[in-house]
């Protein structure tokens, strides 16, 4: 694991900016990677370099060329990363709104049939499919999760899904439960009875925990947002398979026919996408003498979730002499304590304390977190717990077990324990 090869916790911790320190509230440790996650000092330099650019793409001039270099570079070594080698990536305004554009497409361009979903997934993906499955007049079936396991089946989808189900979206992970969905399974589950589905995933919450792998899943779309994976705001990303980009879509008429961009679009943010794969092949080198790409981007990702299954055991189970959160008295812990599906994240209750104020008071000893309610956003997960709303405790890899028994000390005198 990350925190076993002497020196490189550190070095993967100097890679990221304010890894430690806030510039508003000062030194803090952040435990709200679900909203954000930090952000490699890479990718801050290139951002400041490519906003100082005046030239446009597609022109003839060798800046110009420079810029579509930069761009082809980057869709290559994301697809690398996906490791998807058909199909296209392009960047849109935010994975929301992605999200909201594949999936209207979908609906619209398919036949008569219907829609199948999820009461797991983020609102992005079911506010999408609800809308536009009205609009072309299609039925919406959803696929009840299962609230104890915070999680959906395979099962749960076969049990639903329709020779006629034209679209289907599936939630990798999920940003309120912590809990991963087995992707393959459930594409499997829907094609075997409606071969023809065009399958859309939210990657969001998963893309930073660990391993992507398009060519595994059999899914005609993959969406994430880079400022969730260690690149920064204003953009988010898709891949698409070569069916779903032959669909009609929005586009200049007589423009290239698959083009699924609209307008030009930032340079910039599809350099910082070379830089975080850059980073992911470093990190992996920790972990596999080979040469390969794929297969140090593989190294990492397995690191990644060694790393942080280990800090989230220790948060749930205790580190040292601190007790875990599981021991402690008066504390729900949303899908369960021993659940083995969970990435990076922790949400929970404390008997006594309204989750903002206990936010409240670990954010006044440093520590950063974050307040889910049950609302638009996390309802889904909540309420059928019969859960208002919990404190959500969100890491990444480049946490370490200090940051995790400073939390436990702080929660210790907080609950009373």
């Amino acid at each position: 694991m990350i925190q076993d090869q002497p020196g490189l916790m550190q070095a993967v911790r100097d890679r990221f900016a304010q890894v430690d320190a806030c510039p508003v509230q000062g030194p803090r440790i952040f435990f709200e990677n679900a909203g954000g996650a930090l952000t490699l000092k890479s990718v801050v330099e290139t951002s400041a370099r490519f906003a100082a650019i005046p030239d446009n793409q597609g022109r003839a001039n060798p800046g110009s060329q420079a810029l579509v270099d930069t761009i082809a570079k980057a869709k290559a070594d994301m697809k690398l990363f996906f490791n998807a080698p058909n199909g296209q990536v392009f960047v849109g305004e935010s994975g929301s709104e992605l999200l909201f554009r594949l999936i209207c497409n979908a609906i619209v361009e398919t036949p008569a049939g219907d829609v199948l979903g999820c009461s797991l997934e983020h609102p992005a993906s079911r506010s999408a499919a609800q809308r536009w499955a009205k609009i072309a007049g299609k039925a919406y079936i959803n696929v009840e999760h299962d609230a104890k396991l915070g999680s959906v089946t395979a099962e749960a989808y076969a049990a639903k899904v329709t020779p006629e189900t034209r679209v289907a979206t599936i939630l990798h992970t999920s940003p309120v439960s912590g809990m991963g969905v087995d992707v393959a399974a459930v594409a499997k589950a829907i094609r075997a009875v409606a071969p023809d589905c065009f399958i859309i995933v939210d990657g969001i919450q998963h893309a930073a925990h660990g391993h992507i792998d398009i060519a595994a899943y059999d899914i005609d779309a993959y969406v994430i947002s880079p400022y969730k994976m260690f690149s920064r705001h204003g953009y988010g990303l898709a891949w698409i398979s070569e069916r779903f980009e032959r669909l009609p879509h929005d586009a200049l008429i007589g423009g290239p026919e698959l083009n699924w961009e609209l307008g030009t679009r930032d340079t910039g943010s599809y350099a910082t996408l070379s830089d975080v794969v850059a980073y992911m092949e470093w990190l992996g080198g920790h972990f596999t003498d080979g040469q390969d790409r794929r297969a140090r981007i593989e190294a990492a990702g397995a690191a990644i979730h060694a790393h942080e299954k280990s800090l989230t055991d220790a948060m749930l189970y205790g580190v040292d002499n601190l007790k875990g959160l599981a021991a402690l008295p008066g504390v729900t812990i949303v899908a369960g304590a021993d659940n083995p599906l969970r990435e990076g994240l922790v949400s929970f209750a404390l008997d006594g304390w309204a989750s903002a104020d206990l936010v409240e008071a670990l954010n006044a000893q440093g520590i950063r977190t974050h307040t889910r309610k049950a609302d638009h956003y996390s309802a889904n997960i909540l309420q059928p717990l019969g859960m208002e709303t919990c404190v959500r405790v969100s890491l990444c890899h480049y946490n370490d077990r200090d940051e995790v028994a400073r939390f436990l000390s702080v929660m210790q005198e907080l609950s009373g324990a």
